[in-house]
């Protein structure tokens, strides 16, 4: 008798442990079910350029590069203390852009900054490659752009104005088609230009800083032909900066509403890629410089 009260326990406990594992899975797999699949997860803090030209489609290789397919890759959500969580999904020539608040419901009430709602810049790992993207919303916290990305390795910033929500620009990684080659974190090539010159088919635009110090006023000035200079996106032109790391992130819009005249502050020394974003003719273009900022005396 005794021997059979132990074994009717053993039956039960196995009956009980298998309904546990099997309703643990059932969760699980119900969680992972709302959630873009991740392969790389964002870290929170913020040569010639390719940009997106003549519609928010397009995008123009300066380098004389030929955009080719991209396959489905996704990145994981940013973790940190921002109110938004932004995945990356990329999907053959397609990037699909996912917001959700911490509770995993969708954000959609974004203020309208620069005519947009949704600016999306996205560099490839040794910052040659640049593309500022402006996806159509198909659906509540879900937008989507075509981009036809080489395969390679790349970071997307998302700028959004979350009207309710804490956001800070951060970097997120993500992967197109099959590369070859590992991914680099460090782009040791960065060199600080010695001429502040850049032309770009046929146009020539020099830029000046007031300072290369770190923690003073910075005022970024460009030279270019202004009789045929016009805004794009409700400003005389856009500034993009990022560190040699590609983790920090600035977006610097002109001083006032008639002269190409920057004003910002780097709050660590080190090398920085800037890009300067001109409508020219009717043309987008963006001109790439880097500079290094050094430190305090």
């Amino acid at each position: 008798m005794k021997k059979r009260m132990i074994l009717d326990k053993w039956v039960v406990a196995s009956v009980l442990y298998v309904g546990v594992v099997v309703g643990g899975f059932s969760a699980y797999e119900e969680f992972v079910a709302d959630e873009p699949k991740a392969v790389a997860v964002a870290a929170h803090g913020g040569s010639e350029a390719d940009h997106e030209p003549e519609t928010e489609e397009e995008s123009v290789d300066h380098h004389g590069g030929e955009n080719g397919g991209s396959h489905g890759h996704e990145s994981a959500p940013n973790n940190e203390t921002n109110g938004v969580n932004v995945y990356v999904q990329s999907q053959d020539d397609e990037l699909d852009i996912f917001l959700k608040d911490k509770t995993g419901n969708p954000v959609h009430d974004l203020e309208i900054n620069h005519e947009k709602i949704l600016h999306l810049i996205v560099v490839d790992e040794h910052l040659q490659k640049y593309y500022h993207l402006h996806p159509e919303q198909t659906s509540d916290g879900v937008f989507s752009t075509a981009t036809g990305l080489p395969d390679g390795f790349y970071k997307a910033f998302v700028d959004i104005k979350p009207k309710d929500l804490a956001y800070h620009v951060s970097p997120v990684p993500f992967i197109v088609g099959n590369p070859s080659g590992p991914d680099h974190t460090h782009n040791e090539g960065l060199k600080a230009d010695t001429d502040f010159t850049q032309v770009i088919d046929g146009e020539k635009v020099t830029m000046q800083l007031n300072t290369t110090k770190v923690n003073e006023p910075v005022t970024l000035t460009f030279d270019l032909n202004k009789t045929n200079l016009t805004p794009y996106l409700g400003a005389m032109g856009h500034v993009v900066i990022l560190d040699e790391m590609g983790q920090n992130f600035l977006h610097v819009h002109p001083a006032n509403d008639q002269e190409p005249i920057f004003e910002t502050q780097f709050e660590q020394p080190g090398i920085y890629k800037i890009w300067a974003e001109f409508q020219q003719n009717g043309k987008v273009r963006a001109f790439p410089f880097v500079v290094e900022i050094e430190g305090e005396d």
